[in-house]
């Protein structure tokens, strides 16, 4: 038990340490809206790639940040039932839940994305607006990205609920997940 313990650390490093890094993105996107909003409202002016490059950095951030949103729990859930279930319970939800949905989701996303991502790098596709981002190329290739790392979190979250299913008190090596 305790080597998957260290295995489920080890994979969530790459999800911390990833959405520690791109947590930046956000105050970068957030300056980008901020002057879009003042060019647009006080001195009548808009600039294609400026809008651009607010929604290249909204999908950057939900798409990379979405296995990081996965290691803490904080995805959009009805918790009406799932708060009062048991450990074991919830184990079982999350385990079945990763094995029906969240892996064969991942991959069909991954799988069929992939072609897409391709023909946009082929042709190095850029905004079809004058004035717009040159590479929207590397914003789809994010696609798959993301749900890669949404999938590498999915298997500490079902070796950890298998090993609750297994009776283990502790899942984590370190003793605790760690902190946002």
């Amino acid at each position: 038990m305790e080597k998957l313990a260290e295995l489920c650390d080890r994979l969530d490093t790459v999800n911390r340490t990833i959405g520690r890094g791109i947590a930046w993105v956000s105050l970068i996107m957030v300056a980008v809206v901020t002057v879009d909003v003042i060019l647009r409202y006080l001195f009548k002016i808009t600039f294609v790639f400026v809008q651009e490059l607010e929604w290249h950095l909204f999908g950057f951030l939900f798409l990379v940040g979405a296995g990081y949103t996965l290691l803490y729990d904080s995805h959009v859930r009805v918790d009406v039932f799932y708060q009062r279930f048991s450990p074991k319970t919830k184990a079982w939800i999350n385990f079945l839940g990763c094995l029906l949905f969240l892996f064969p989701g991942c991959y069909l996303i991954i799988a069929t994305s992939m072609t897409f991502v391709a023909n946009s790098w082929s042709i190095a596709e850029g905004s079809p607006d004058p004035g717009g981002l040159p590479a929207r190329y590397v914003i789809k290739a994010m696609i798959p990205l993301g749900f890669a790392l949404v999938a590498i979190q999915g298997v500490p979250m079902a070796l950890r609920s298998l090993m609750v299913l297994m009776g283990s008190t502790e899942t984590s090596a370190k003793g605790a997940k760690g902190e946002h």
